[in-house]
């Protein structure tokens, strides 16, 4: 049985897909399995393969974070030795039925841009839709 979250009846358990877009405006999209525990958020995320590497090769990395009413955040760690990936930071904010997560990543000292995660079902037609709409 899945918990709830104790502040809201909201949870983030599930598969999302979403897009993050740099600030040149390329966006990479992205499949996460999330776990919410209480308070806590953990998961992976599987994406392409953008630097460093074959666009044909599939990079994975895990999530740890929190979510306190709306607000999200998480730590996106690379698995593996590419020296092009390492930790992600995310924030965003949990729409009010619980099917979309919007906000920004920053890799510190470094760069930041946008993301959107839509929960599963459908929901790679409508991230693509949304992004263009938002972008």
């Amino acid at each position: 049985m899945t918990e709830r979250n104790p502040v809201d009846g909201r949870n983030l358990t599930g598969v999302w897909h979403g897009l993050y877009t740099y600030p040149d405006g390329i966006s990479v999209s992205f499949v996460a399995t999330l776990i919410e525990a209480g308070r806590s958020v953990t998961g992976s995320v599987h994406e392409p393969c953008t630097v460093g590497g074959s666009p044909n090769e599939t990079i994975s990395a895990t999530l740890s974070g929190s979510r306190s009413d709306s607000a999200v955040r998480f730590l996106k760690t690379y698995e593996g030795t590419n020296p092009h990936y390492g930790s992600v930071h995310y924030e965003g904010t949990l729409n009010h039925d619980g099917t979309e997560v919007e906000g920004r990543w920053t890799v510190p000292r470094n760069w930041s841009g946008k993301f959107l995660m839509i929960r599963s079902g459908g929901a790679a037609e409508t991230v693509a839709r949304k992004s263009a709409v938002r972008a």
